[in-house]
C-alpha cells in the first residue's frame, strides 16, 4: 500500500457517533468504547494475503489494518506470530480429535497484553502523548511498562496489592511508577481516572482508549493465517476484560470484507471463573449487559474483573457465533494447567488453563463434538503465576523425595 494505514475514523460502539482520526480520544460522551474503522475496500485493492509472505514476523505484518500512520511511530519488541500448537495427548484424553493451543505466553513480557500495548503505545507516540497511566491485574501493567520504556514515555501503574510478584518486579525494573492498591482492578481504575486530569496522564484502561483492541485483533488475523484461512469450529478465550474476543470478532469481519475468509465463524466461548463470572451470569440470564460481580476472587488474576466495560460487545460475539459462556473453579483450572504441562510440555497461565477445564465440560455435555476443530487461547506464561501453581506443590522443610526415592537436601 502507498500509505501505512487506511484508517478513516473512529466510531462509538454504542451510539455510532463518528470521531476524527489523528486526535486524542478516550470514551464517547455516551460512555461507549470507540472502534477504529478503515477503508477496507481500498485496502482490498492494494493489499493481498500473498504479500504476507514477505511481511515482518510480528503482528505489524498486518500494518494496513492497524491504526499507526508512520513507521517511525511503531514501538515493537517482537510481539505476535505466536505458535499454534497441536495437542494430541490432551485431545485424546478429552475426546477432541483436532485441538490446538495458541500460546500467547511467548509474547514479550509473557502475555497477549503485549499486542494491545504495542499498538496503544505506538499511537501515543504518534499523537504526542508523553504520560500514560493504567490499572491492571498484572500482565497489562508489565506490557505497558515495557513498551513505555522502549518509547521513552512515563508509565504510571496501579495494581491490586496481591498481583503476582513477577508483574510487580517487572514494572519496577522497567522504570514505571507503581502504586499498589488495597482492592480490585476496578478500584485501581477509579484511581487512574481521578488522577488523569490532575496529573496529565492519558488513561490506557481497557477499552477507554481505542487502540488496544487493534493490537489484540491481530490474534484473529494470525489464527486465520496459521490455519490456512479457514477458521476453527470453536474458539476458547479466557474472559476478564474480554478485549481479545472483541478484537478477534472485529478481525473476522474485516477479513471477510477483504475477501480473505468466508462467512464462517467459530463458536466464541467466553471462559470465566466461579469466583468472578459477570459475563456468564449475563449470558445465562439473556441480558445485554452484565452487572458487577460482588466480592470477586480467583487465583487467575486476569479473570478478576467484576464488570467488563465491553460486556455488551463480548455477549454479542458469543451469541452471534452460537457460542456460550462458562465458568470453572480455581481447583479445576489449576489441575487442568498442571495436567496440560505434563501431557504436552506447555506450562500456561491459570487463565488459559481455565479454558482446558471448560473444554472438558463442553465435550462431556455434548455442546462440542469430537471431530470439531477447536482452538484454546492461552493468554500468558505459567512462569508468571508461580504463587498460584505452588499451592499444588508444597515443599517440605527437610527436603523433597525425588521419583527414584532419593532424598534431595538443601545445601
Amino acid at each position: 500500500m502507498d500509505t501505512l494505514t487506511a484508517l478513516t475514523h473512529l466510531e462509538c460502539s454504542l451510539c455510532k457517533q463518528n470521531f476524527e482520526r489523528g486526535k486524542v480520544h478516550n470514551l464517547c460522551p455516551c460512555g461507549g468504547p470507540l472502534l477504529v474503522r478503515y477503508d477496507l475496500a481500498r485496502i482490498r485493492q492494494q493489499w493481498s494475503r500473498e504479500q504476507l509472505k514477505t511481511a515482518p514476523n510480528t503482528m505489524w505484518r498486518y500494518a494496513p489494518v492497524l491504526p499507526v500512520t508512520c513507521h517511525a511511530s511503531i514501538v515493537s519488541l517482537g510481539e505476535g506470530m505466536t505458535p499454534l500448537v497441536r495437542t494430541p495427548r490432551l485431545g485424546g484424553r478429552l475426546g477432541a480429535q483436532q485441538l490446538w493451543v495458541k500460546d500467547e505466553g511467548l509474547n514479550p513480557t509473557g502475555s497477549f497484553k503485549a499486542r494491545g500495548l504495542s499498538c496503544a503505545v505506538s499511537m501515543a507516540v504518534e499523537l504526542g502523548i508523553r504520560k500514560l497511566a493504567i490499572p491492571s491485574a498484572g500482565n497489562a501493567a508489565s506490557a505497558m511498562a515495557a513498551y513505555a520504556a522502549a518509547a521513552g514515555l512515563e508509565a504510571h501503574i496501579f495494581m491490586p496489592r496481591d498481583v503476582p510478584q513477577a508483574n510487580f518486579v517487572e514494572c519496577k525494573a522497567y522504570g514505571a511508577r507503581v502504586t499498589l492498591v488495597d482492592g480490585l482492578i476496578s478500584d485501581c481504575a477509579r484511581m487512574v481516572a481521578a488522577g488523569a486530569e490532575k496529573e496529565g496522564w492519558f488513561d490506557v484502561t481497557t477499552l477507554k482508549e481505542p487502540y488496544r483492541i487493534e493490537g489484540k485483533k491481530t490474534m484473529g488475523y494470525e489464527l486465520a493465517e496459521q490455519m490456512n484461512w479457514e477458521l476453527p469450529d470453536a474458539l476458547f478465550y479466557p474472559t476478564g476484560g474480554g478485549v481479545g474476543i472483541i478484537g478477534m470478532w472485529k478481525a473476522f469481519a474485516e477479513m471477510e470484507a477483504l475477501g480473505w475468509i468466508g462467512p464462517k465463524r467459530p463458536k466464541m466461548i467466553a471462559v470465566q471463573v466461579e469466583g468472578c463470572q459477570p459475563v456468564v451470569r449475563a449470558f445465562q440470564q439473556g441480558d445485554a449487559r452484565s452487572t458487577v460481580w460482588q466480592n470477586a476472587y480467583t487465583v487467575a488474576s486476569g479473570l478478576r474483573v467484576p464488570k467488563p466495560l465491553g460486556d455488551f460487545l463480548i455477549l454479542d460475539a458469543v451469541r452471534s457465533s452460537g457460542g456460550t459462556a462458562i465458568a470453572v473453579s480455581d481447583t479445576e483450572l489449576l489441575d487442568a494447567g498442571i495436567r496440560l504441562a505434563s501431557e504436552e510440555g506447555l506450562f500456561i497461565a491459570p487463565e488459559g488453563a481455565a479454558c482446558v477445564s471448560a473444554l472438558e465440560k463442553l465435550l462431556a455435555n455434548g455442546f462440542l463434538k469430537s471431530n470439531e476443530k477447536i482452538v484454546i487461547y492461552n493468554t500468558g506464561a505459567g512462569l508468571k503465576y508461580l504463587e498460584a501453581y505452588s499451592t499444588r506443590f508444597p515443599r517440605s522443610a527437610a527436603g523433597e523425595q525425588d521419583k527414584l526415592g532419593g532424598l534431595i537436601t538443601p545445601r
